[in-house]
């Protein structure tokens, strides 16, 4: 059974908060803009009415979730806290006298909530910006980041150890005699000190197919699925990092530094309020169309409406800018080549002209474009023709792509005040990495990864709410008016 919040509060409260809250702190800005009410709303299903005792509080909980979040903060340190720490009880809704949540408590409601819940509740802190005219709603600027997993990288020799050892803890639930047995034919102990030769590496994966052949079938149904996923990760497509994390993926963040982890994708509005985000493994490519797709589709279903993708030139191809366009909006994303001003295409008379200014005389289709050709008659003892693509039959074809004759359509006054823009959503990810330790996952899986991100930046955007009321007060309404204009 849901429990209650007690809105009566009691004459001692209200004389000890009332000395030692300080009403300036951030925390209590955050009390009076923020109405976080929908807590209660969004986890009614999680609880029977009517039966069993009373729980804590949903909202209690939440704002213990968003405390750790918001002072970088472990469930045991955030409980500990709330026991001591006056600003922290009041903020959380718990009376002087009351007991505060153990951290089992936190965990458990964690995990009932789950990501798909916590991406609700992130949405509802963002439906409050909107409805307080936060949003400038012109530009909307994806990127992303890096977030490193919480493992140790294991050897392959290490992995496949690791693997044997999972195996045979699950067999000897059930039979640990046998269990004990076969530790003895499948040796885990690692090698100290020294590097594994091949032919050391070779003996341990036939040990572990060996292993993975005589157990399979043989005892539960538990440790069948074991083995079948212990295979697919061993000797899939996809390498995997750690047993301890198999969601996590070797990634780039840039050609020289390569890192264990995961990538969280965002879309930022001009207010530098996140709006939406995903998270996936660290070895894909956030500008790929799917990932671009995604932010949008998440966009739309939360009624966030702009008037333009603003994205870094590991966004730009031909799909992305399909996908934008197809949500009428512009896509401001910088080339990843550098064209070239010898030959000029004129989209609106679907011609390429030369630098003799001679213009193309017809195009032939290709996969990815068009080829423009130009008459044998003026390319003949043209003065430019050294500069000029590799003569075929004396006559110069031009290849233009698809993706530049869609760029030519984004082509626009704005396009480089957009593209300065991009620097704030760099701004959000220091700080979420700085102030709240975004850089390294807090849990192992994806999914908690992910639950890790929406409260980062869920905790992010309601600071950021509360500095851009206190800058606006009142005429917060008018923020999007003056930043458009």
């Amino acid at each position: 059974m849901v429990g209650e919040k007690d809105r009566q509060s009691n004459f001692f409260d209200h004389l000890v908060y009332g000395r030692h809250i300080p009403q300036d702190h951030e925390l209590a800005k955050i009390h009076r803009e923020v109405d976080f009410s929908f807590v209660k709303e969004e986890t009614k299903d999680l609880y029977e009415e009517g039966i069993g005792r009373p729980s804590w509080p949903p909202e209690v909980l939440f704002r213990m979730l968003f405390l750790e979040y918001y002072a970088n903060l472990s469930d045991v340190q955030v409980c500990e806290q709330c026991g001591y720490n006056m600003l922290y009880r009041w903020f959380v809704g718990l009376e002087v006298g009351d007991k505060t949540p153990d951290d089992t408590t936190l965990v458990v409601f964690r995990k009932r909530l789950g990501n798909e819940r916590i991406e609700r509740l992130f949405e509802r802190v963002v439906e409050q910006a909107k409805a307080k005219g936060l949003l400038v709603g012109r530009y909307k600027i994806l990127d992303a980041t890096h977030v490193i997993a919480d493992v140790a990288i294991p050897s392959t020799v290490g992995l496949l150890r690791g693997a044997r050892r999972k195996v045979l803890k699950a067999i000897g639930k059930k039979y640990p005699k046998r269990a004990a047995e076969l530790k003895g034919s499948y040796g885990v102990g690692d090698p100290k000190g020294r590097r594994a030769t091949e032919e050391e590496l070779m003996k341990e994966v036939a040990l572990t197919r060996e292993l993975f052949s005589s157990a399979k079938g043989k005892y539960t149904k538990k440790v069948d699925q074991i083995i079948e996923g212990l295979q697919k990760m061993l000797y899939g497509q996809e390498k995997i990092a750690s047993l301890s994390d198999a969601d996590a993926r070797f990634g780039y963040k840039d050609e020289d530094h390569p890192f264990c982890g995961y990538k969280v994708h965002i879309a930022c509005d001009e207010s530098e309020l996140v709006t939406s985000l995903e998270v996936f493994p660290g070895n894909e490519n956030e500008g790929a169309e799917k990932h671009v797709r995604s932010l949008l589709e998440k966009e739309d279903g939360s009624g966030i409406r702009s008037q333009a993708v603003v994205a870094d030139a590991l966004y730009d191809s031909a799909e992305n800018r399909k996908a934008i366009h197809e949500k009428q909006l512009k896509a401001y994303i910088p080339s990843r080549q550098k064209k070239s001003d010898r030959f000029r295409y004129v989209r609106a008379e679907d011609q390429v002209y030369c630098p003799a200014r001679q213009a193309s005389i017809g195009k032939s289709p290709h996969e990815q474009g068009f080829l423009y050709y130009f008459s044998v008659e003026s390319c003949r003892g043209c003065p430019y023709q050294d500069g000029c693509p590799p003569l075929n039959g004396r006559r110069v074809r031009v290849f233009v792509s698809h993706d530049y004759q869609l760029k030519l359509l984004d082509e626009d006054s704005e396009r480089k005040e957009a593209l300065r823009k991009r620097g704030m959503v760099e701004r959000r990810f220091g700080s979420g990495k700085k102030w709240h330790r975004l850089n390294r996952a807090r849990y192992r899986g994806k999914w908690r990864v992910t639950i890790q991100a929406l409260m980062t930046f869920l905790v992010m955007n309601v600071k950021r709410m509360v500095k851009l009321l206190s800058q606006w007060g009142d005429n917060a309404q008018i923020l999007p008016a003056l930043e458009a204009g």
